[in-house]
């Protein structure tokens, strides 16, 4: 099996709704975004799948919420936009755009250096 991932990044601010602490207050991150992409079969040049494609899949998705209010989107309209939420949403929106044989893993999201949450589908099954 063969494993690819790739690195993004975005901007925004949120704050947390119900939450006790400094994070129910207006805050930004610099948020860096790891997505990956597995396949026991290789394409005819012998990739997984172009970095350059998933790349350009991951900054579509990005684009939408840089330097964004992430609390104004309606994909959090109803829901926190909590690093974990912030995953799902990112996972949600590429597995539509990740094709067989290649399978989205996961996604997993960083709001700092030390600070990430990971997503995926139970089971393995994106």
């Amino acid at each position: 099996m063969f494993r690819a991932k790739v690195l993004g990044s975005f901007s925004a601010a949120h704050s947390l709704r119900e939450y006790r602490g400094d994070c129910e207050r207006l805050h930004g991150h610099n948020y860096r975004v790891e997505v990956s992409v597995e396949s026991d079969v290789q394409n005819a040049t012998g990739l997984v799948m172009d970095f350059r494609d998933l790349k350009g899949l991951l900054k579509s998705v990005l684009d939408g919420l840089d330097h964004h209010y992430l609390n104004d989107l309606d994909a959090f309209a109803t829901v926190n936009p909590s690093a974990e939420n912030i995953a799902r949403y990112i996972f949600d929106t590429l597995r539509s755009e990740v094709n067989p044989p290649v399978v989205l893993r996961e996604v997993t999201v960083w709001e700092n250096d030390t600070c990430c949450v990971t997503y995926s589908r139970r089971g393995g099954k994106s």
